[in-house]
């Protein structure tokens, strides 16, 4: 299902965070029958390849109901205690407008002048300058912010970032990534559950020794040595299917479009008015961001991910070059180029280029929405993103 827009965007998606869910089902259930299979090699050790697959497919069938139960109950814990699990990881820490009036009134302010429900606010102490929002309900919604990037940028830096989070919310990516990382979790524990079974198993339970007495005996007896040559191709199958499971599970990420980062880049200059503050907390963040013991699940959250993956091909946001070139082309920001922060601690760049006028034409953006005339003011350019009003509705 394409993306066009804001609000195709969040239905986009909904739909596929339903999928998502479906696949964690699918990638469970091939990698009970794979344990199956294996476990019927190592326990028959004398039987054809057929009569593998299809013990392996009646134990499924038997088991079903237990996998099935298994990963939804890991589904709940994972609804109601990911931001436990987050904020264990990172060290975040819920805080109050005493403990951070400048920040709290920044977020207040931005959710006031759309009507947007107040996320809670977390504090993570460390150097890193970057920030995330956690949360599958409007109960649990969360943004993150670490001490780095309040001490290093401006107010107006700050809430830029901070809308950028909002919409996030707002579009439904953080229902997505939270989504993405339960599956990521539950195939790979029960991959990492069934691979130390069956190393412990064959090493234990005479594994190895019940084959290598079937080997020795092999070259007078050529029907044991077909069988045992099945009972080592049905282990070879159930170990390859559990392989792609966790393969698949790591790169589950890819059905996340990286447009999500161009979109709430957007929705920050539309909540703001300010593509200059954007662009400028884009490259004084600029590879800054790295949390240290930080996942990379956690990571994929951020508002920037420095750790890129290979060659690009699965990096889960785009460079900082192209979302700043998108906000120029789309925004009528201005580009200072990359930011050599200070020594002296102070909050504004060396070579802070001010901004000048914003040109009055501007190109409609690929990824926006058509404006609709019923809601424009007379006289009132639509913007790159369409209905002046946003993704929030009028004003």
């Amino acid at each position: 299902m394409a993306a066009y827009g804001l609000y195709t965007h969040i239905a986009s998606n909904k739909f596929r965070s339903m999928l998502l869910l479906a696949g964690l089902f699918a990638l469970v259930y091939v990698m009970v029958y794979a344990g199956a299979l294996i476990a019927e090699a190592i326990t028959y050790g004398g039987a054809p390849l057929d009569y593998y697959m299809a013990a392996a497919a009646r134990d499924l069938i038997k088991a079903f109901p237990y996998a099935t139960g298994g990963t939804a109950l890991w589904i709940v814990i994972a609804y109601f205690f990911h931001q436990s699990i987050v904020d264990a990881v990172t060290g975040g820490e819920d805080v109050t407008r005493q403990q951070q009036p400048r920040l709290y009134n920044l977020l207040e302010n931005l959710c006031i002048s759309r009507g947007i429900p107040m996320p809670k606010l977390k504090i993570i102490e460390s150097d890193a300058l970057n920030a995330y929002a956690t949360g599958l309900n409007q109960r649990q919604y969360a943004v993150t912010v670490t001490t780095g990037l309040l001490n290093t940028l401006n107010d107006q830096e700050i809430e830029a970032v901070l809308g950028h989070e909002l919409t996030h919310i707002r579009n439904g990516d953080v229902q997505m990534m939270v989504v993405a990382v339960i599956i990521a979790g539950a195939v790979g524990f029960f991959a990492e559950l069934f691979f130390r079974s069956f190393t412990n198993f064959g090493y234990y339970g005479g594994y190895r020794g019940s084959w290598s007495s079937s080997s020795s005996s092999s070259s007078s007896d050529s029907n044991r040595r077909s069988s045992g040559g099945a009972a080592i191709i049905a282990v070879i199958i159930g170990v390859a299917l559990i392989a792609l499971a966790w393969l698949l599970s790591q790169l589950v990420r890819l059905a996340l479009s990286r447009s999500r980062e161009f979109l709430a880049d957007a929705g920050s200059v539309e909540l703001t008015k300010n593509p200059d503050a954007m662009i400028s907390a884009l490259r004084k963040i600029e590879n800054r961001g790295e949390l240290p013991g930080a996942t990379s699940a956690v990571m994929e959250l951020c508002l920037d991910n420095p750790r890129e993956g290979f060659a690009d091909l699965f990096a889960t946001h785009p460079s900082v070059d192209s979302r700043v070139d998108a906000l120029v082309r789309y925004a009528g920001g201005h580009d200072p180029g990359p930011l050599a922060l200070p020594s002296d601690g102070t909050s504004e760049p060396d070579n802070q280029i001010p901004a000048g006028e914003i040109p009055p034409p501007l190109p409609k953006a690929p990824w926006s929405d058509a404006a609709d005339p019923a809601n424009s003011s007379p006289g009132a350019p639509s913007g790159p993103w369409g209905n002046p009003a946003g993704p929030w509705g009028r004003h």
